[in-house]
């Protein structure tokens, strides 16, 4: 018996894996966390079994659910959002599993940074202009972070920010990133990225706030901050695939 955590990627079933779709399709036990994940994404579990959504349930219930299977033999899919390794809170399940000596698996699926990405049509990695993206999140009412690990230290580095569980704190956001970004840095707000009511807002840390509050955003948005996310006409040409700058796949050529 095994546990897959899977990654169901940001929430359209089509961004599944072909391993995650068919996994899902073969367990007789479906644990999958509604509040971020569509029940179209679990539709695919065989007839017959048993799918719960865990939203409601805390982890000792998630985990009784889980030793219920394993004592009958059944693999159990245990579906997440996004991609399991950020914020997936599985740390805590893999403990409880090592200690009663249940076997599981990581399945990735597709984060919500790069599902984002691809909504906006953007790269955020821009030769020049940034080369680095920070995947972070603020406190608020979630566990606290680690010392240093602050949106000022991180906005030091110049890097495309992405900030999760942020959207209550954009006041904060702002103050924390104008010195460091300016306050026409270019931001995007993502707001369930891959779902049919997917919507995105476009601003700068000076108006960001604005934007937003009339759609009334409460929750699972991602917020992203950065240059590359702006106008960013003049940039060189990524080396990659630059004829000047031969490599062992690609030698020199000569004319």
């Amino acid at each position: 018996m095994t546990v897959y955590f899977i990654g169901a990627g940001p929430g359209d079933p089509e961004l599944l894996t072909l391993k995650a779709a068919r996994v899902i399709g073969e367990c007789p036990v479906c644990l999958y966390a509604g509040s971020l994940v569509p029940e179209a994404v679990v539709a695919c579990a065989p007839e017959g079994a048993l799918v719960m959504d865990t939203a409601p349930m805390v982890l000792e219930e998630t985990h009784a659910q889980i030793v219920a299977a394993h004592a009958e033999g059944k693999n159990v899919a245990r579906v997440h959002s996004g991609d399991p390794s950020l914020y997936g809170a599985i740390a805590e399940q893999i403990r409880r599993l090592k200690a009663d000596g249940i076997d599981y698996e990581i399945i990735p699926g597709v984060p919500a940074y790069a599902a984002a990405a691809a909504a906006l049509g953007t790269e955020l990695t821009v030769p020049e202009v940034t080369q680095s993206i920070v995947l972070t999140r603020v406190s608020m009412q979630s566990t606290g972070m680690p010392a240093g690990e602050t949106l000022a230290n991180f906005a030091q580095t110049g890097a495309t920010l992405a900030i999760h569980l942020g959207i209550r704190a954009l006041r904060e956001i702002e103050r924390e990133l104008t010195p460091h970004y300016g306050e026409d840095c270019a931001v995007a707000v993502v707001y369930r990225v891959g779902w049919p009511d997917q919507m995105i807002i476009r601003g700068t840390l000076k108006d960001i706030r604005a934007k937003v509050r009339p759609a009334k955003l409460t929750r699972t948005a991602l917020i992203l901050v950065g240059p590359a996310l702006g106008e960013t006409h003049g940039f060189p040409d990524s080396a990659l695939y630059d004829a000047t700058k031969p490599h062992v796949l690609r030698p020199e050529r000569t004319v």
